[in-house]
């Protein structure tokens, strides 16, 4: 009896964990947001805002700037601003304080990282109401500062914003990838830059450029150090080469078509540039900026945004001045497969708001990410890097137009390359793409570049890229970031409804904790039998 009493014991206590366990998403969550008839102008409303920032003090100036001049005009809500270095802090921080229902009230990410958010019940507020509420929603009569109106916000970039049936976001600022090129180097191999760069022609280069001299020095460049092409960001890399290639990466509905022959084949050609020392990464190498500047890289992939980092006459830098080389730098679209049809990625960070327990509390947020799309924020942080704004209302007004035009006039505010990048952009937005937003789209991305960093680290280190190494090289990848369930290339999916997507956290600490919870209980069960039959011997 004593034993049944015991495991009756174990079995609350089981059940009593398990219901802290999902108890911190909370069973029934937020109601869902409705937007107050006016807001309460005589209570006070604290809003914390959560944002990033590349050590850039003028963006930080920006920022805060923008909160005062947002509470003059509202000075019953305090905005609390938290600064990130990177996009994918902020993301474990979200995941981190879902569980103590601490979100920000505003946070800037990206649409894949909401698509996780999502799992919370009324987590993060649909916004497509609010557009168009006639007090405060875009244009709002209530209104006392001048925003955009809907159909002044460019429309590729608010649908990035649209998944699930509903805007969960809106565009804060938008940049793609450029390819920085010296110029100088290029045609002192013999070439001339075509009309658009393909991935031939840049392959063709950067093999050329890896002659050198009897004593090991580089000729282009008379140094022992060269890596002709370097890439920033490998995600984006093999996700812009397959939609080049019209191959599979992901589905509208969740389904992950990455591990396939296209990809093989792109690894093929990876390997062999990594094997020749004319290819490398970030991950591996370190910013392609500061081998550019240093006259020891041709093409150096990165995003616009980051253009003040590039170029012999570049305004940030992190190398010593002593080190810089003197060249021609040419901005161009990253490499394609198909010149006359170019494809490239739009990205960029956009807001998200979350629900919380007071409406009141929610507008308030709402009218701070809106003052975030007026001209003065939106042109003054466009100007920091080769950002642009997110509004035609900003694009066409005349400051902008200015800015625009003194490209060149100096190497800070008007700094060429910046300003070209930002151009970029604006002659290619119709070539621009966005990838599928489902619950695992994070995991999906990381993946696609961990195939490349993997091939380039295997070759650094002397193994064989063949068929077996990508058979198990996507196997490894499908366990790592627990794609399994979607199969792969010669990968069965896992039985069950994979189309449901990945499992909410809640689901699976449950799970996992009720199946280590029988483990201990059959063996508290079989140490008691054994026990009493070895008192009966």
């Amino acid at each position: 009896m004593k034993t049944y009493k015991r495991l009756l014991s174990i079995l609350a206590l089981t059940a009593g964990c398990c219901t802290a366990l999902t108890g911190c998403h909370g069973k029934e969550g937020l109601a869902a947001f409705e937007i107050p008839e006016e807001f309460d102008t005589s209570s006070e409303y604290e809003i914390t805002f959560w944002a990033k920032n590349d050590t850039n003090k003028t963006q930080t100036d920006i920022y805060e700037k923008a909160i005062a001049d947002f509470e003059t005009l509202y000075p019953n809500i305090t905005v609390n601003l938290r600064l990130y270095t990177d996009y994918g802090k902020i993301y474990n921080d979200v995941i981190t304080n879902i569980a103590t229902d601490t979100t920000p009230n505003v946070c800037i990410t990206y649409p894949d990282h909401i698509a996780t958010y999502l799992t919370g019940v009324n987590l993060v507020v649909p916004l497509e109401d609010l557009f168009s509420d006639e007090k405060y929603g875009f244009g709002g009569k209530d209104l006392p500062f001048d925003s955009p109106k809907t159909e002044e916000i460019i429309p590729q970039f608010l649908d990035e914003c649209a998944f699930g049936g509903h805007y969960y976001a809106l565009p804060y600022m938008r940049s793609t990838e450029a390819c920085y090129i010296n110029k100088t180097y290029v045609e002192a191999l013999g070439y001339t830059l075509p009309d658009v760069l393909t991935w031939d022609f840049v392959w063709e280069v950067s093999e050329a450029a890896m002659a050198q001299d009897s004593d090991g020095n580089y000729l282009i460049n008379g140094q022992k150090v060269l890596i002709p092409f370097i890439y920033k960001s490998t995600d984006n890399m093999m996700i812009q080469s397959l939609k080049q290639l019209n191959a599979g990466y992901s589905t509208e509905t969740g389904e992950m078509l990455l591990f396939n022959d296209t990809t093989e084949s792109l690894l093929y050609t990876i390997a062999e540039h990594a094997e020749s020392g004319a290819f490398s990464t970030f991950k591996i190498s370190s910013y392609p900026a500061n081998f550019l500047n240093a006259g020891q890289c041709i093409f150096a992939v990165d995003s616009t945004a980051g253009a003040t980092w590039m170029g012999s006459d570049a305004p940030l830098c992190d190398i010593s001045p002593d080190k810089i080389a003197a060249f021609e730098t040419t901005v161009m679209t990253i490499p394609q497969f198909d010149a006359a049809n170019p494809k490239m990625i739009s990205q960029g960070p956009s807001v998200c708001i979350f629900n919380k327990a007071d409406p009141q509390e929610v507008l308030a947020s709402w009218l701070f990410t809106q003052y975030l799309l007026t001209n003065d924020v939106q042109i003054a942080y466009s100007e920091t890097e080769g950002y642009v704004p997110v509004t035609s209302k900003a694009q066409n007004s005349p400051e902008y137009l200015d800015y625009l035009s003194r490209c060149g006039e100096d190497n800070s505010t008007y700094y060429d390359i910046k300003i070209k990048a930002a151009g970029l952009l604006l002659d290619n937005v119709g070539n621009t793409f966005v990838t599928p937003v489902f619950n695992g789209s994070t995991s999906l991305r990381d993946a696609a570049g961990h195939l490349i960093e993997t091939t380039v680290k295997s070759v650094n280190r002397g193994q064989t890229v063949d068929d077996a190494f990508i058979e198990k090289l996507y196997l490894d990848t499908l366990s790592l970031y627990r794609l399994d369930r979607q199969g792969g290339k010669n990968t069965p999916a896992a039985s069950g409804k994979a189309e449901l997507g990945a499992l909410p956290i809640t689901s699976v600490i449950l799970l996992t904790s009720l199946a280590g919870t029988w483990i201990l209980i059959l063996f508290y069960l079989a140490f008691h039998a054994f026990k009493r039959r070895r008192n009966r011997q």
